[in-house]
C-alpha cells in the first residue's frame, strides 16, 4: 500500500514540471508526512491545460451515502481496478497525478517495524498515478477526493513491502492526464512497477508514524541498527 508520502519541492518547481501556467489558489506548503484524509496537491487536466489544486486523500465515490468511506479508500490496486465499481468508471474519465518526492513504507525488522523513505536516485519530483471523484452532501457542498494506485513491488521495494505506489514515467504523464483518452487498455499498461535501479531507500525516524509530526527532520536518514 501507500499510506504516507512527502512533497517538499517549491511550488514553482511543481508548476514547471507539470506545465501549469495558470495562477492557482492552492495554499501550498511543503508536506513532510502526508497522510490519509489530509489535503494534498494534485494535477488534473482541464480545458485550459494542466491545473494544480488540492484533493483530500481517501476516495469518496460520487454515489457514496456519506464521506466516511474515504478513510478506507486511500489506495486502488492496479490488478483489480477494472473490477471495482468505485474505480472502474474513474479510470476512463477522472485520472490525476499526485506529485511527490518521496514516500514512506515500514519494513518488518524482527519484532519492530522500521520506516524507510523511498526516493528517486536523482531526488527529483515524481508522479503517483491517481484517480479522483467529486462527492456532494445533502446541501450540495462538494468534496473532491483522490486515491493512489498501487502495484506489485519492484526488487527494491520487495525487500521492504509487498506493494508499491504506481510511479508514472515522465513520458507517460501526458497520456495519463489526457481526459480525451478513454481507451482503458493502454492506460492499464502504464500501471506497472517503476525501475528499481532508479530508486533508493533509507531508514528514517519512527516519528514519521505519528501523523501529527510534519517537519523536515523526518527526511533525515538514521542508522538502522
Amino acid at each position: 500500500m501507500c499510506g504516507r508520502f512527502t512533497i517538499t519541492a517549491p511550488i514553482e518547481d511543481i508548476m514547471i514540471q507539470y506545465y501549469v501556467d495558470k495562477n492557482t489558489n492552492i495554499n501550498y506548503k511543503p508536506i513532510y508526512n502526508a497522510a490519509p484524509m489530509q489535503y494534498v496537491p494534485a494535477i488534473i487536466h482541464g480545458k485550459d491545460g494542466n491545473r494544480l489544486g488540492e484533493l483530500r486523500w481517501g476516495l469518496v465515490p460520487s454515489w457514496a451515502k456519506d464521506d466516511k468511506i474515504g478513510s478506507k479508500m486511500i489506495n486502488a490496486r492496479a490488478e483489480t481496478i477494472t473490477e471495482k465499481p468505485s474505480f472502474n468508471r474513474l479510470l476512463a474519465s477522472r485520472r490525476c497525478i499526485i506529485p511527490a518526492d518521496g514516500f514512506y513504507e515500514w519494513k518488518q525488522d524482527g519484532t519492530r517495524k522500521q520506516p524507510y523513505r523511498i526516493v528517486l536516485r536523482d531526488d527529483n519530483l515524481f508522479s503517483f498515478a491517481g484517480l479522483y471523484d467529486i462527492w456532494a452532501d445533502a446541501n450540495e457542498n462538494k468534496l473532491a477526493t483522490c486515491t493512489i494506485i498501487t502495484t506489485e513491488p519492484n526488487t527494491l521495494m520487495a525487500e521492504i513491502h509487498n506493494r508499491m505506489p504506481v510511479i508514472l514515467h515522465r513520458e507517460d504523464e501526458t497520456e495519463w492526464l489526457d481526459r480525451g483518452n478513454t481507451d482503458i487498455s493502454p492506460l492499464l499498461k502504464l500501471l506497472r512497477p517503476f525501475d528499481a535501479n532508479r530508486m533508493r531507500a533509507y531508514p528514517v525516524s519512527s516519528a514519521v508514524g505519528n501523523v501529527r509530526n510534519n517537519s523536515p527532520e523526518l527526511l533525515n536518514e538514521i542508522s538502522s541498527h
